[in-house]
């Protein structure tokens, strides 16, 4: 006889970055931080701000607190609140099952009054008046009425696949209108200081193209060389 396996595995001493970490990422744009990684980092792009952000501030910026609730289920993500840390950006994720939520007002109520800076999921949500009134901001696949069960088996703090990456808890977590970006924990310092470069050149091209540019440096010599053949 097999055996069965518990309702929940919970990781315990989840790191984190520290506080000048976590405050390097606040008010960064997701595109920033992409650059930053040389075009990596994003989850796919089926992951979304609720409601598109139309009533729900869709800004987050936070580590990782990795939830696997598989498909349909939520009894991991309900218990994930004993693990919450002030700032937490909660990941949970349901095997891109789209047949019922993955979460909705009560549990994203439950979220924010532990700490919680945002949610995220790969399944849809339900509840939406109630969720902008929790006003905690929420990234999902969209919405739909159809409700979970609370069976397990799940786990907490442990590494996920979701949106096409494996995220860890400690991972840092950079989220708004245009998605969701992911900052591996070994990655933090390097990201964060070629955040500042990046930061400059976006400055410097906004204050060139205000003042009128109309075609980029490079690209009038690449026109002018004998790379382009004119016919």
């Amino acid at each position: 006889m097999l055996e069965e396996p518990p309702l929940l595995t919970i990781a315990q001493n989840i790191r984190r970055p520290d506080a000048v970490q976590i405050a390097a990422f606040q008010g960064i744009p997701t595109s920033f931080v992409v650059d930053a990684m040389y075009g990596t980092g994003a989850l796919a792009n089926t992951i979304r701000p609720l409601g598109e952000s139309r009533d729900l501030k869709s800004v987050a910026a936070g580590p990782a607190l990795t939830v696997n609730s598989g498909a349909g289920d939520v009894l991991a993500l309900i218990a994930a609140v004993g693990s919450i840390r002030s700032g937490d950006i909660v990941l949970s994720a349901a095997d891109g099952f789209q047949g019922c939520a993955a979460a909705g007002d009560r549990v994203c109520g439950l979220l924010r009054n532990n700490g919680a800076a945002g949610f995220i999921t790969d399944g849809p949500v339900r509840d939406y008046a109630g969720i902008v009134e929790v006003g905690l901001p929420c990234w999902s696949t969209g919405l739909t009425p159809a409700s979970p069960f609370t069976n397990g088996p799940g786990s907490v703090g442990l590494p996920i696949q979701i949106g096409g990456r494996q995220v860890e808890s400690g991972d840092m977590i950079v989220a708004d209108h245009d998605g969701v970006v992911v900052v591996p924990f070994a990655k933090i310092d390097t990201v964060t200081a070629r955040l500042k470069t990046v930061i400059e050149l976006e400055k410097t091209l906004d204050a060139e193209i205000a003042g009128g540019l109309k075609i980029l440096p490079s690209t009038a010599e690449l026109l002018a060389g004998n790379k382009v053949k004119y016919v």
